[in-house]
């Protein structure tokens, strides 16, 4: 699974931690590796090929950026509060 496959499953993982109000002690822990902004375009074209990369990532993708996801988001969430519909947003 992966991509929009994985979204309620982490939807539901953030609910319960939200709703525990205690994040994971596995979820403190992490490994971080910047990878280079302007990474290479042979594995970009893997990336692009195998559909690893959702629609919406922003990263490492040429015309997005963080700008771009945050214009993204802030639209979806208009977009949804015009229809009148419930919004919730929650951060990690």
């Amino acid at each position: 699974l992966g991509g929009e496959a994985m979204i309620p499953y982490f939807a539901r993982l953030l609910d319960i931690t939200m709703n525990n109000r205690s994040i994971p002690g596995d979820w403190k822990k992490a490994i971080v590796v910047p990878i280079y902004k302007g990474v290479n375009r042979y594995l970009r074209q893997i990336w692009e090929k195998s559909e690893w990369l959702y629609e919406g990532q922003h990263g490492f993708r040429p015309g997005h950026s963080c700008e771009s996801q945050l214009v993204t988001v802030c639209q979806d969430i208009a977009d949804t509060m015009d229809k009148g519909v419930r919004t919730q947003s929650r951060g990690v």
